[in-house]
């Protein structure tokens, strides 16, 4: 999941060696913190949060295969 993040946040964004992505797994739930430069983040945020809740459900969706919960942070 950490890789998928990664992907969709390089894909959009101007400056994509500044993406920084880790993981933080647990029993059942895995904390994936995504971190952009100061200027694209609301490229990843988009307006009204829209895009930052697509990412979310996209990843939501991937880990229900693997019956985890995940939480993703952007900072």
């Amino acid at each position: 999941m950490k890789e998928l993040v990664e992907l969709i946040a390089k894909s959009l964004v101007d400056n994509p060696d500044a993406v920084k992505v880790s993981e933080i797994s647990g029993e059942q739930s895995v904390i994936i913190e995504l971190r952009v430069a100061p200027e694209d983040m609301g490229k990843v945020i988009g307006k009204q949060g829209r895009i930052a809740k697509a990412i979310r459900t996209v990843v939501k969706a991937a880990a229900t295969k693997q019956n985890k919960r995940v939480v993703v942070e952007i900072i």
